[in-house]
């Protein structure tokens, strides 16, 4: 405890909270040592992991107590076990020390209500304790918002923290509502819900975000892949512009909307799954998106808060593998102004939301596109918009009509954790001149490692994303993007 204490201290925490509930202890001397040498201000919290017994109440009020005698910064109370003329004696008792009171709650197969949570801040605040502490257990994102809410309306300094992945934006879109402060975890030691403390810092920078702050974020799920908050956070920074983009593990995007409907909520990246459903969100849709069938960008319009769907992965992909491909021509000293992908055949696969948009902008330049998909169904379906051909996913390695085709990867085949798969066979792959791959994550998979052993240009998912982040964050700022900025942060740190 006493070197994570340390670690914490490193990399730039404020305090921490002492579990000692987690603290095995002999005698209460020990803990007596671990509080004097305590490296930085610090919360010290004594909770249930078992069943509570006498013995177990004994011992928590001897910590509280002790915590309280050494004038710990911070001592927290659980309201569930402990009473009320606990806390009464531990504030008649204190002298500098700052008292929290604590509730845990439970979530039984039915999301918090405001009622409910109004209920329990109540109760904590008529301890008559200093601070007052809510811990939530959620089961959708649209569960945080109750939080938010009790977050504003708190009339004594409020520590709200949503437990478990979904939870997450509680701690970063806190201090916008008002948190008394957020908590994070230390590298090495992930907790659900709780962003890593260097992000706290070195990413988020929550220090800066304020009630104007607007939020942004990706709409995904998985959503842990994202490196979009570790692009446009420094990019608003850069520009001066006050905003945050956070990671939103979404799992039904028309009640996430529906919940999360104010003006403050102000841009989305959407991504795996729900390119396609998220259309049916919004109230306008740009033509190239509608043509398409998916958004990958959503802006609340400010005027009447109405959602405008975007498509920037089209053209990010696109422009990707014909700057790749006049790169080719011009060393082999034959470059022209016609789209390098016209007339060429264009291998698909994936039919998903990234997909539609690669397939409808290679026809657009001319392409002959084939389209492969795991469920041929999919596949056909975009075939038929976008008029052109599918075949069965099977039959991907065998294809091989002519040489020099393109072949452009937007599945999710290669993404971590399964970095080790790959859609199509090495063997194949020598039947192309081109091989891109929409994922990033890793930037190097192993399709675009195999393509490059047979002698393909490859082209990373990297590239498409930086250039549908650029195309985003104009329309997420009203304004020009940093290009140069943006793009040596990408190639730097991702």
């Amino acid at each position: 405890m006493a070197a994570s204490m340390h670690k914490a201290k490193e990399e730039g925490a404020d305090l921490v909270e002492l579990c000692i509930d987690d603290f095995t202890f002999s005698h209460i001397s020990q803990l007596e040592l671990l509080l004097k040498q305590r490296s930085l201000p610090s919360i010290v919290s004594f909770r249930p992991n078992s069943a509570i017994n006498s013995d177990w109440k004994k011992t928590c009020i001897q910590v509280l107590k002790l915590a309280v005698e050494l004038d710990v910064e911070f001592v927290e109370v659980d309201t569930e076990v402990v009473s009320h003329q606990v806390v009464a004696e531990l504030m008649s008792s204190r002298s500098n020390s700052k008292i929290i009171a604590s509730t845990y709650v439970i979530n039984a197969g039915n999301p918090p209500t405001k009622d409910a949570l109004c209920n329990s801040i109540i109760n904590l605040q008529s301890t008559g304790a200093d601070i007052i502490k809510l811990v939530i257990d959620v089961a959708y994102i649209t569960d945080v918002a109750p939080v938010f809410h009790m977050l504003t309306h708190s009339q004594l300094p409020l520590i709200a923290r949503a437990a478990g992945d979904r939870g997450l934006i509680s701690q970063l879109l806190g201090p916008k509502y008002g948190a008394f402060f957020v908590c994070g975890s230390l590298a090495g030691k992930s907790t659900p819900g709780l962003p890593p403390l260097t992000s706290i810092k070195q990413v988020y920078k929550l220090q800066y975000v304020n009630p104007d702050t607007r939020v942004f974020g990706v709409i995904s799920n998985p959503v842990g892949h994202s490196k979009g908050p570790l692009l446009h956070n420094p990019a608003f920074r850069h520009t001066g512009y006050n905003g945050i983009y956070v990671p939103l593990l979404v799992d039904n995007v028309k009640e996430f909307f529906r919940v999360f409907s104010c003006n403050d909520y102000a841009g989305f990246s959407v991504g795996i799954p729900h390119k396609e459903a998220a259309v049916r969100c919004c109230d306008e849709v740009d033509p190239l998106a509608k043509s398409i069938g998916a958004v990958n960008t959503i802006i609340r319009r400010p005027s009447d808060g109405k959602l405008i769907g975007y498509n920037t992965d089209c053209e990010a992909c696109v422009t990707a593998i014909e700057d790749a491909l006049r790169e080719r021509q011009k060393t082999n000293g034959c470059a022209s102004n016609v789209s390098p992908i016209a007339g060429k055949l264009f291998v698909l696969v994936g039919a998903g939301g990234a997909g539609r948009a690669i397939a409808f902008g290679a026809k657009s330049r001319g392409a002959r596109v084939v389209i492969f998909n795991r469920k041929y169904e999919r596949a056909k379906a975009l075939a038929a918009a976008v008029s052109c051909e599918a075949l069965p996913y099977e039959h991907l390695n065998d294809f091989c009509p002519e040489k020099g085709m393109i072949l452009a990867n937007a599945s999710a085949v290669g993404m971590q954790p399964k970095s080790d798969q790959t859609p199509i066979s090495k063997e194949a792959l020598r039947s192309y001149e081109l091989v891109f791959d929409a994922v990033y994550t890793p930037r190097n998979t192993r399709l675009l490692q195999e393509a490059t052993e047979v002698g393909a240009t490859v082209v990373s998912g990297v590239e498409m994303f930086v250039r549908q982040a650029l195309g985003q964050f104009k329309l997420f700022t009203n304004g020009l993007a940093p290009v140069d900025f943006m793009r040596r942060i990408v190639y730097e740190q991702f």
